[in-house]
Order: structure tokens, then sequence, then C-alpha cells
């Protein structure tokens, strides 16, 4: 067979042929520092306790967590997300368990700095995990969720973290102007360092069911989310919030939840080139996980794929279940 002139001489198939050209036109590499990995607390004597819509994710103690944590360490994963699982019995309607200095969160952050002092530790500021009707925000005498009060009560909770240890505060509530006002407040107890991590595109996804198992809101929330976290099909609204969090003092964004918003995690580091991260969540986590079980995808090439691709869009950082077995792979 005979080719004209006007054949291709650019063959773009060259150097894929060896694993080695393949290496050097590499454009994205992830590593293990780009990971966070997000961790479900609880109290009690029990190390650990399963969760059964997040098959290999459990509920950790103060013991397991240590444990885990030294693991985080040795795989070279620079922070830990924490998530509580509160006793119902501390729930509340003011969700006031959110700022008790000698709770859940304050109580394990202050060990987890005592023992491993430079791993991150990032914690949620929202309410859902301590009120008992499972809303990230406080309810006034109409039903609606009232943004104000919501506020001030996460900016008590914020203090308490930051006053205890917390290296990174993150508000995942998305009520307006609550970066702001954290911000202030922190700088005015001096907490100068203390970080702020924005959800700032926090989605009213159908991907967080498992995780409110998780934290033990599932069967408490009453109503839906989507008069304050965003709706699915906007993508412009997204630059908004992200700006205004830049404005209001935020250190680093996040958009949630993953895979479906890959778009707007490209637009966000574009527009702002600032430190931005991405959460694949819990419905994330378990559909690789069920589709691996049942034999119909390989799960390392998978969840390593779609990392990469988080990668490629935009992201610093990577908060995933699947942080453990990535950084695993990665060092193997």
């Amino acid at each position: 067979m005979t080719f004209d002139a006007t054949f291709p001489s650019r063959r773009m198939r060259r150097m894929r042929r060896d694993n080695f050209s393949r290496i050097l036109m590499q454009e994205h590499a992830l590593l293990p520092g780009d990971l966070i990995y997000p961790v479900f607390v609880m109290d009690g004597k029990t190390k650990a306790s399963a969760i059964s819509s997040m098959p290999g994710i459990n509920r950790l103690n103060i013991d397991g967590l240590l444990n885990m944590a030294e693991t985080a360490v040795n795989l070279s994963i620079p922070a830990l997300a924490l998530f509580p699982f509160i006793d119902p019995t501390l729930k509340t309607e003011d969700a006031s368990e959110a700022w008790n200095p000698d709770g859940l969160i304050p109580k394990i952050v202050r060990k987890l700095k005592s023992s491993f002092p430079d791993l991150g530790i990032i914690t949620d500021v929202a309410l859902d995990p301590y009120t008992t009707h499972g809303q990230d925000g406080l309810i006034d005498a109409f039903g609606h969720i009232d943004n104000e009060s919501t506020v001030e009560a996460l900016i008590r909770q914020a203090l308490v973290q930051a006053q205890n240890g917390s290296d990174m505060v993150a508000p995942s509530d998305m009520m307006d102007g609550r970066i702001g006002a954290i911000r202030l407040a922190l700088d005015t107890e001096k907490h100068y360092q203390t970080r702020i991590l924005a959800y700032s595109a926090k989605y009213a996804s159908a991907f967080y069911g498992p995780f409110r198992e998780a934290i033990g809101s599932a069967t408490s929330l009453r109503g839906n989310k989507k008069t304050y976290q965003m709706d699915p099909a906007n993508g412009n609204e997204a630059l908004w919030e992200a700006g205004l969090d830049v404005h209001e003092g935020a250190d680093m964004l996040m958009i949630k939840p993953g895979m479906p918003y890959l778009d707007i995690l490209w637009r966000i580091k574009q527009n702002f080139l600032m430190p931005t991260a991405i959460y694949q969540v819990s419905g994330e986590y378990a559909m690789i996980k069920a589709a691996a079980e049942r034999g119909m995808i390989s799960e390392k090439e998978c969840v390593m794929e779609v990392l990469t691709g988080f990668k490629r869009a935009g992201a610093d950082a990577i908060l995933t279940y699947y942080a453990l077995d990535a950084a695993r792979w990665l060092k193997s």
C-alpha cells in the first residue's frame, strides 16, 4: 500500500508505543499528597462500626482513629477530614452540642494533634449531625432554614474547633455570608492561621445517601436541602458562590460531588486560580464498590482513572474514601 504526501508525518501513536515515552508525555500525575481521607468518628469502646451502604468504611472511635491516622501518615496522606456520628440523645433543635468544647470533635482533634502534630486536621462546620431534624441550619417559627441564626451557630462551632487545634475549618452548610463571618470571628480571637476550606459549590445531590447513614442523619432528616444547596442544573451560579467565598476570605474552595461536576471544577479553577478541592462523595464510592464487587469493573483501574480525572480537571486536593487504597496503589 502506498500513501501520498498528505499522509500525516505526525503520528500520535509513536509516543504511546512504550511505557517510557508514555511516562515522559504524561500531563498529570496523581500523588498520595493530593488525597484527603474523610473519616467518620464516634464515641464509645467499640473500635469500628461498619457502614452498610459503604462497604469497607467504618465509623471509628478514638483508638481506631489513631491506628488509622498512623496508617495515613505512613502512606504520606497529608490530611484527614472528620465527620461525627453523634449520640442521638445529644441532638437538639438548636444543635448546641456542635460547640461543646468537650464534645466528640474537639476531644478527637486534641488527641490527634498531640499524637500526629504534622497531620492536617480538617473539621466539618455544619449542624446536621447535631440537629434532631437533620438539616444543616436552624429552623425558624415558619419552618424555614434561618440564615442569620445558623451563621451565628456556625461561628460558635468553628471557634471551638479552632480553639482545640483544628488546622482547617470547612463550612459545608451553604448559608449566605458564613465564610466572611467565620473569618472575622477567627481573626478576632487571633486564630489567624486557621484556614477555611469553603464548600463553595455544594449541590443538592442524590449522591449523599450513604453519608447520611454514616453520620446518623438519614432517618431524622425532615424535608430536603434544596433551599440552600445548589440546583444540579446550574453552573454560572457556582461561579457566584465561589467568587463570594474568595471575597469573604476562603483559603481553599471545594466542589461537591465529584464526577458529575467536573465542568464546575474546571470553571472555578480557571476563573479564580485558587487552591481547589473536589469531594468524591459517598454515593460515588458506593457505586464503584458495588460494581467491583459484582465483577463488572476493575476497582483499582476505575478508581485511579477517576482520581486522575479530578486532577486533570483542576483539583489540587481530592477528598475520597479511597484515599488509603489509592495511596497504597500509588506506592506499589
